[in-house]
């Protein structure tokens, strides 16, 4: 197989049209499932019932020519302070309180020399925004668990814990500096990618207020391949988990969800259309919150990449980060019709 193709690849790449194959008619339909404790009492019972919940999926679900590689199984939480403080602690790392630091949950090449600069080039861009990396901790997992197909595209999994410099840092701007952290990473990632022909880092996660375990598994691998999350002190007050149906995609590990901040069964329609009016607009944004950082966010990638995809990498900039409010910002950039409250008399702007 080429070094171009996608079976070599767990950061999804913008792609290009190969033979018969065209990225832009990726579709897919999963299974998702979501838990919360209704008063936000954090425990490991609700992540145990949402692997349960994961487990029930696995007809919604899918596996190729490899019976044991799965398209891709996942579980978003929220950061699971007191497991955290307990694994870094055995590796000498000595967390502060909880909300005042972020992890980055990286999927890295094997290859020893690829993973040392992709980590400095994460510390770099880290220090760039005010941030210091308190060490990388080696998720422990187990490969016997998998399919060989799997086991051929997988990446050395690692978490980086990250703090701000400045104590007094709020932590909407950790957020903040820790979306932009990633971005520079990505996009000095996407760049090198181009000359080396394969990828050096992809983040499932960063943030100081949610943690993702997800792969190209199968519902029922999730839990075994990833010793994590058997652990009495992994807790969380809510849970998305996902099961990952491609009906015509090729599997990535990248590509397994939840995403960082949502999951979904289906995919996105008028997609090129958003994308281009997305593209077409990217020189017009611009945000106090993130200031001359916008450059290092903008312009989007659009060209290439899949419905689920393209949200996974653009969807999140305004709502979620805080810039701005996302009705308002699809207005601006994206759709010239009507918003949905207009003419509604009892539906507030």
């Amino acid at each position: 197989m080429s070094d171009n193709s996608l079976s070599d690849k767990f950061f999804p790449l913008p792609l290009e049209p190969q033979g018969l194959y065209d990225p832009k008619f990726e579709k897919d339909a999963c299974g998702v499932g979501f838990i919360a404790n209704m008063h936000g009492k954090k425990s490991h019972g609700i992540v145990s019932d949402a692997l349960k919940i994961l487990f029930n999926l696995q007809h919604r679900g899918a596996c190729g020519c490899d019976p044991d590689t799965g398209d891709g199984a996942g579980i978003l939480m929220q950061v699971p302070h007191k497991f955290l403080v307990d694994v870094a602690g055995k590796i000498g790392i000595k967390l502060p309180e909880a909300g005042s630091y972020g992890v980055a949950f990286a999927f890295l090449s094997k290859d020893s020399k690829e993973q040392s600069h992709a980590e400095k080039a994460f510390e770099k861009f880290a220090n760039e925004e005010g941030l210091k990396i308190l060490g990388w901790r080696e998720v422990p997992v187990n490969s016997d668990a998998i399919g060989w197909l799997a086991r051929s595209q997988e990446p050395a999994l690692k978490q980086a814990f990250v703090v701000a410099k400045d104590s007094g840092k709020s932590s909407q701007d950790l957020e903040t500096s820790l979306y932009v952290c990633r971005r520079k990473t990505e996009n000095w990632a996407s760049s090198s990618a181009i000359d080396r022909k394969k990828p050096s880092v992809y983040f499932a996660s960063c943030s100081s207020k949610t943690l993702i375990y997800k792969g190209m598994l199968k519902a029922d691998q999730l839990l075994t391949y990833f010793q994590d999350l058997s652990n009495p002190l992994m807790e969380s007050a809510l849970a998305i988990v996902h099961s990952r149906y491609s009906t015509n995609t090729f599997p990535q590990w990248a590509l397994a969800q939840p995403f960082r901040f949502l999951a979904h069964n289906g995919e996105i329609n008028t997609l090129q259309g958003n994308a281009h009016w997305l593209k077409a607009r990217s020189a017009m944004m611009q945000n106090e919150r993130f200031g001359k950082n916008m450059e290092h966010i903008v312009p989007l990638p659009s060209e290439g990449l899949f419905g689920f995809n393209r949200l996974k990498r653009n969807g999140k900039v305004q709502p979620v980060r805080g810039a701005c409010d996302a009705r308002s910002s699809v207005r601006k950039y994206a759709s010239p019709s009507p918003p949905t409250d207009h003419d509604v008399p009892n539906m507030q702007p």
